[in-house]
């Protein structure tokens, strides 16, 4: 990012506790507008309180998160407004088909959605009468980044989003959360997926222990860690085996 490029969220001197357990031990940082940035740990680490507290649904035991000038603590309605969350499966009514659940959620926000339109963006235009529980994984984490969508926010978080799918799934949404960022929305994502960080995020966050050991582009803690003197066997390898995969299976979605 540029050094003009303005802070979106700020993050200062973040602790949480749960009883004597550190989840979040006094972390700092920004994330700048339009960007897309990956919070990156072993299980434990905190990436996911670190989501939560910046998406209201925990308080901090200290420090302070401010989302697009706004503090999460003292204007947590307001900033709610403003961002969009990855919902789980328990975030959906059974009973509705995805219509309904996208008509739901259009008025709870008090905006005007076209269902259809939406589902065809997310390639799931055959699939507005079906229940969400029907849906393959591929097309559960399509429908719930519409749902993150449906107010327009100008920042989405994402918990460990293609957790689970095929490679053309997993390929697919990476090319929709792109698409989301050209939008001009920033997307804060956790993944256990190095590839996935590699692909999409601008900078990087790498959390230890509910602290952030280091931070900074791809390409910059590459640069880093090879200043140190590390070095690896060289493999010439012009394909991997998902180059395979996928060549041998195309890379259109396979849904049912």
């Amino acid at each position: 990012m540029s050094a003009s490029a303005s802070e979106i969220i700020r993050v200062e001197s973040l602790r949480k506790h749960f009883g004597s357990l550190a989840a979040v031990d006094g972390i700092t940082f920004s994330v700048y507008r339009g960007e897309i940035f990956g919070i990156l740990g072993p299980n434990g680490a905190g990436k996911t309180t670190t989501l939560e507290i910046m998406e209201t649904l925990q308080k901090p035991s200290s420090g302070t998160v401010e989302i697009d000038g706004l503090d999460v603590l003292r204007d947590a309605w307001a900033v709610k407004g403003r961002i969009g969350v990855q919902l789980q499966s328990a975030g959906f009514y059974p009973e509705l088909s995805l219509v309904q659940l996208l008509k739901m959620f259009a008025s709870i926000y008090g905006t005007a959605i076209d269902p259809l339109a939406v589902l065809k963006r997310f390639g799931l235009e055959d699939k507005g009468s079906a229940y969400y529980d029907r849906l393959s994984g591929g097309q559960k984490q399509r429908f719930s980044l519409a749902t993150t969508l449906i107010h327009r926010p100008t920042i989405v978080f994402l918990d460990e989003p293609t957790t689970g799918l095929d490679p053309q799934g997993r390929h697919n949404l990476w090319q929709l959360i792109r698409e989301v960022q050209e939008e001009g929305i920033t997307v804060v994502l956790t993944t256990h997926y190095m590839e996935e960080a590699e692909q999409l995020c601008d900078r990087i966050a790498i959390m230890e222990r509910g602290r952030i050991i280091e931070m900074g582009s791809t390409r910059s803690l590459i640069d880093d860690l090879l200043a140190t003197g590390f070095r690896k066997p060289v493999i010439r390898q012009e394909a991997t085996l998902e180059d395979v995969f996928l060549s041998l299976t195309g890379r259109s979605l396979r849904d049912e």
